[in-house]
């Protein structure tokens, strides 16, 4: 099947829509103001448009910056070893420097997430290592919401035939397309209007969180009864918010979910996964973990058990929770059906965790804390950020306040 046909599948208007909704909600990009955007070269039809969408709405400059995936194969298949300890923190420095100048940061997801299923482990978690140390001066810009960020996907043809295997690769495609379309939104008339309506949705729920204040919240389902406690100071996001230089984004498109930051040092249960892990190539399944003290302790899965405690080895964050987020069990993606392999789609089709990283927005002045001020409140510091779902159908979860008293927050994976 040739990338023509495949291209092809995707409608063309909803393209767009997702275009004009990543740079007129995702970033709301100012006039004046450059962006960087980093895409697989798969997505160059969405990267074209969201470059015009950008210069429509006054960009400066649009920087784009491909990848491909028979290059990183390549690179596997035919580079020496020490290659997979280097990274180009030359161009993480550019892209910090330029973050640091407010550009603004647009990432398009498409790539195949079981690329490097059959690539020698070590070397991916080398690479990935080398990666994120690398990358930490811009990502620091990121998780610490300086700039206006937007994730959005395309259905590349590799990534289409993981989630429908069966098909052939233009069904694949389009069916992908669909399926990208309805959890972003595009598919109705007035795209704009209708995330207007689904942001003040979530500023619903947060609101109703954050006048509650929970010290911490009780997770109980099939294996599952986990307390997680909530950082000193946190506060509720979802769905739209300000970032430090005052410009009001979506930074995941699309999204379901409210979240804050738990406390690195008040986590203690056990906690088993509701869906699959799609990590560095790797699907890990029916993960297990125990908690003491905030640390993981044990973890188990299924299968690719070996690469999850390779991930949660990274540093002494990472067997640390950076994230705990809420998301209703009949939220569009969940009743989908769908496993995505990719986490931005994965995430918000139930509640989960994160390891590793926290985000400084989710702090009551956190645009003003330094890093060890939210270290000190119970923010966790770590190379890695990675969700994994815990919510279902079957899960109950309880706001505890600090006395004691609890309020039904879940009940059956719906709010209560």
């Amino acid at each position: 099947m040739s990338s023509i046909a495949a291209t092809a599948a995707v409608d063309p208007v909803k393209l767009d829509k997702l275009a004009q909704v990543a740079i007129q909600v995702g970033l709301q990009l100012q006039r004046g103001q450059d962006l960087v955007l980093t895409a697989p070269v798969a997505a160059l039809p969405l990267a074209r448009r969201i470059a015009e969408h950008a210069y429509k709405a006054g960009a400066g400059l649009v920087i784009p910056i491909f990848s491909d995936e028979e290059i990183t194969l390549s690179r596997y298949r035919n580079a020496p070893d020490e290659s997979f300890d280097r990274a180009a923190g030359w161009l993480y420095e550019g892209m910090a420097k330029a973050f640091s100048g407010n550009a603004a940061r647009l990432a398009i997801a498409g790539d195949n997430p079981m690329l490097l299923a059959a690539e020698d482990p070590d070397k991916v978690s080398r690479a990935n290592r080398a990666n994120s140390i690398a990358y930490k001066p811009a990502l620091e810009k990121i998780t610490g919401f300086d700039i206006n960020w937007n994730i959005v996907s395309y259905p590349s043809p590799s990534w289409a035939k993981q989630v429908f295997p069966g098909d052939p690769e233009d069904v694949a495609v389009g069916k992908l397309a669909d399926a990208i379309f309805t959890a972003s939104r595009v598919d109705l008339e007035d795209p704009v209007a209708a995330w207007r309506d689904h942001n003040a949705a979530l500023k619903a729920r947060h609101t109703w969180l954050n006048e509650h204040n929970f010290h911490a919240l009780h997770f109980r389902g099939p294996g599952t009864d986990l307390t997680v406690g909530l950082a000193d100071g946190h506060q509720w996001k979802g769905g739209a918010s300000q970032s430090k230089n005052g410009i009001t984004c979506n930074p995941n498109i699309p999204t379901e979910e409210v979240f804050t930051t738990p406390h690195a040092l008040r986590v203690d249960g056990y906690v088993r996964s509701t869906k699959p892990l799609a990590h560095q190539g790797t699907l890990i399944e029916n993960i297990e973990m125990r908690f003491e003290d905030g640390r993981a302790v044990e973890a188990k899965a299924s299968r690719g058990e070996a690469v999850l405690n390779k991930v949660l080895d990274t540093d002494e964050g990472a067997r640390r929770l950076g994230e705990v987020a809420l998301v209703p069990h009949s939220s569009p993606i969940s009743k989908s059906g769908l496993l995505f392999f990719n986490t931005l789609f994965d995430e918000n089709a139930a509640c989960h965790i994160a390891m590793g990283q926290c985000y400084a927005d989710c702090f009551v002045g956190g645009k003003t804390l330094s890093p060890e001020q939210i270290a000190a409140q119970g923010g966790n510091r770590s190379l890695i950020h990675i969700d994994w779902m815990i919510g279902s159908a079957q899960i109950d979860i309880d706001g505890m306040h600090k006395d004691g008293a609890r309020v039904p927050v879940m009940r059956k994976g719906e709010w209560a």
